[in-house]
């Protein structure tokens, strides 16, 4: 599995080290993991393609940042911005009809599946399998408590945390935002009340598709990028969501800090294919006792 990896632990070196890298995993794949909680929170739609939008969100900072030696905020700009403009096209042509005339949810899952394997192969065709890495933005490593963590790695997770935050009040604060968490609990209800669904959903679209290209442009700095990453993100990203319940942003925030937790300490004390084994067998016996994860609503 793709995974930011911790700074290598050497014998003696205490559990601090694996507790500050999970919590630089856990504010990366809080954002991927809010991304696809918003799609398919307003569009009952599970984005297969997630993973491949954060991978162009990725090669998107690479040409950027890395070849056009552009400013890296003004990479990530592009890379919201591009997969921004992705994610509202797809919503406009693509799940919108599909979602008002289907009669089988499979249809949705499918033309889903569609646009990841569409983008995964124009990322092949564009940019090829090379793997891609640009230059740190900020050099240096600051110590504490045994532990070791790079500036760069430390700048990553507090424009995470950011993003986060701003995610969060725009949702519970703002106008549209309210548009969005009444779309989410009852579209008819919603349309009644006034909210232009169809404008609505597409900017939710939009907004989860944009997330995940900032959180490409945030890894491509510690890990690099390749055109192929797209299916084990996008596998992260919906154990994360089964974890803490689809389709709620707590529940994502949760799935997230317990993944990025669970990676840390795994890659930390054991070998590295045991540790997405043991991942998930936990997560099949978790979702055994509670099929609708920690925060889910009995209802979906």
């Amino acid at each position: 599995m793709l995974a930011v990896r911790p700074v290598p632990l050497a014998q003696g070196v205490p559990m601090t080290q694996a507790l500050v890298d999970g919590c630089v995993l856990s504010a990366n794949y809080a954002l991927i993991a809010l991304g696809i909680t918003l799609i398919f929170s307003i569009m009952n739609l599970l984005n297969f393609a997630h993973g491949q939008m954060l991978m162009i969100g990725g090669f998107m900072v690479y040409y950027v940042y890395g070849v056009f030696h552009l400013p890296f905020a003004l990479g990530l700009l592009a890379a919201a911005l591009v997969l921004g403009l992705i994610g509202a096209g797809f919503e406009r042509f693509l799940f919108r009809r599909v979602l008002r005339v289907a009669t089988r949810e499979e249809n949705s899952m499918l033309l889903a599946v569609g646009t990841a394997l569409l983008l995964e192969n124009v990322a092949l065709f564009l940019f090829g399998e090379k793997q891609r890495g640009v230059p740190e933005t900020v050099s240096g490593v600051v110590q504490f408590a045994g532990a070791f963590l790079p500036y760069q790695r430390l700048e990553v997770f507090l424009v995470a945390l950011v993003l986060i935050l701003g995610l969060l009040y725009f949702v519970q604060y703002t106008r549209p935002g309210r548009a969005m968490r009444a779309l989410a609990q009852d579209r008819d209800a919603a349309r009644l009340m006034g909210v232009n669904v169809d404008r609505t959903a597409m900017m939710g679209f939009a907004i989860g598709a944009g997330l995940a290209g900032l959180a490409g442009g945030l890894l491509v700095t510690v890990q690099g990028v390749n055109a192929g990453i797209g299916t084990d993100i996008s596998i992260k990203a919906f154990i994360m969501i089964m974890i803490g319940g689809a389709g709620v942003v707590g529940g994502a925030i949760l799935g997230a800090v317990v993944l990025g937790f669970a990676e840390s300490i795994g890659y930390a004390y054991l070998p590295g294919s045991l540790t997405y084994l043991l991942i998930f067998l936990a997560l099949i016996l978790f979702l055994v006792i509670r099929p609708r994860g920690i925060m889910g609503h009995p209802w979906g």
